[in-house]
């Protein structure tokens, strides 16, 4: 990606920040309108709340859906909370059904109630059929627009069926293979219906290899299996193999980014659908609990810390040493922490090999121990002049990278084991076990050895 690329949003959104500051709206309104519903979003997602709602009166009514299928839930909500009912179920016309599931579930129940008596039967059929599934999964990303075709049919059939239909879905690579009880079997590539002889069957190039994915799988999964296989499009199946819908890359593409977003703002306690011009009152109120949450983790450490007061009064060499001894741990840990946490996202890391990984962390981190060990013992004594308090300090160095790496390796999959979620509590108790046994094996070892 070039520098003018990659600098084109954060322009945009100074463009239209002038706009809105000087009051040529009529400018603002065209610009806003010639681009992307994406690329609306995300300004929206930019502006503070004010004019935000400024912004999203400029945007074309019929573009106002699209909008709001890609901005995060806490800035949909915002704009759905100061929309008029029949303003809601305009927005709702024409979206593909997997969209219309996401955003019909924080609609009011009014509008819920009229936006269903306006489907037809096979729409609304196709609406209740992706509800019935939890939002992250397979059957919650899937879109029903899949176009099917018989094995028996020949090329020729099919290509004169397309051509009926006049048009077809976007992302479609294949065409889906289902027998008369709607059984899925197989591929039909866009490729081989253009390639092959019209004279053969379906049945003759189909792919059958490439299995359906279960309705109820984890939508995590399914980003794996795209980027495995290297999927434009792939059918949903119920237990049963009979064919529910298709999920296509655009759906994936939001997943793999909420996937990344949730991880690096679970490391702060922040939620990735978080409204960045959120009000600060509800902001405060958010963050108060992981505040609150560190808080009781620096006082067990200052506790720590204090039960050594004497040895520290007695030598300030360790008041100026022991944030090294806590922070190298910290460092070594949070390294194998990420390791773990993003193993277990892409599903590389179970309970059969995790003991393989364990002791190769350990390893790393005594390796590492020795080495930081070494130079930091050779450190001390030219700085303070002692021999023995750089032993001890090489003591306390590897004794908590070896910690550091113990619990980097094993936090994540007990907090996993709890059901909770690694990538948000798994930094914090980390921090909290290297900064405890740095500093008891640091001001222990010096109380012993010195004092």
């Amino acid at each position: 990606m070039s520098e003018s690329e990659q600098h084109r949003p954060t322009r945009r959104l100074e463009r239209l920040a002038d706009a809105l500051e000087t009051g040529t709206m009529m400018r603002a309104r065209v610009m806003l309108n010639a681009l992307h519903p994406a690329e609306i979003a995300h300004l929206l997602e930019s502006l503070p709340q004010e004019k935000r709602e400024l912004t999203w009166e400029m945007i074309n009514t019929d573009v106002e859906g699209d909008v709001l299928t890609y901005v995060n839930d806490e800035v949909r909500d915002s704009l759905i909370r100061d929309m008029a009912n029949d303003e809601l179920i305009a927005a709702t016309e024409g979206l593909d059904v997997d969209d219309l599931a996401d955003i019909l579930q924080v609609l009011p129940d009014t509008v819920i109630q009229t936006v269903l008596q306006s489907m037809d039967e096979q729409r609304r059929g196709r609406l209740e059929a992706v509800l019935s599934f939890p939002e992250d999964t397979a059957g919650g990303l899937m879109n029903t627009d899949a176009i099917t075709v018989r094995p028996d049919n020949t090329l020729d059939v099919v290509l004169r069926y397309l051509r009926r239909l006049g048009e077809i879905p976007e992302m479609t690579d294949n065409l889906i293979v289902v027998n008369r009880d709607n059984q899925y079997t197989g591929l039909l590539s866009i490729t081989d219906l253009l390639t092959k002889e019209p004279s053969l069957t379906v049945f003759d190039v189909m792919n059958t290899e490439e299995e359906g994915i279960l309705g109820d799988t984890p939508d995590n999964e399914v980003a794996s299996l795209f980027e495995q296989r290297d999927l434009i499009s792939a059918p949903v199946v119920d237990e049963n193999g009979v064919l529910l819908g298709r999920i296509t890359i655009d759906d994936v593409v939001d997943v793999i980014r909420d996937e990344a977003d949730h991880s690096f703002m679970s490391m702060a306690g922040l939620n990735e659908e978080t409204d960045m011009f959120a009000p600060v009152i509800a902001s405060t109120r958010r963050r108060t609990p992981w505040l609150a949450t560190n808080l009781i983790t620096a006082l067990i450490a200052s506790w720590v810390i204090a039960q050594f007061e004497a040895s520290i009064e007695k030598l300030v060499a360790l008041a100026i040493l022991m944030p090294i001894v806590a922070s190298m741990g910290g460092i070594a840990g949070s390294q194998t922490l990420t390791l773990v946490i993003r193993g277990m996202a892409l599903g590389q890391i179970s309970y059969a090999n995790s003991w393989r990984l364990l002791t190769k962390e350990l390893a790393v981190g005594a390796l590492n121990g020795m080495l930081w060990a070494l130079i930091l013992a050779v450190i001390t004594y030219f700085w303070f002049g002692d021999y023995r308090l750089g032993m001890i300090i090489a003591a306390a160095i590897v004794i908590n990278l070896i910690v550091a790496a113990l619990a980097g390796a094993t936090v994540p999959l007990i907090i996993r084991k709890f059901g909770a979620d690694p990538a948000l509590g798994g930094g914090v108790v980390l921090t909290t076990i290297t900064d405890v046994i740095g500093f008891m094996a640091f001001l222990g070892l010096a109380t012993i050895f010195l004092l």
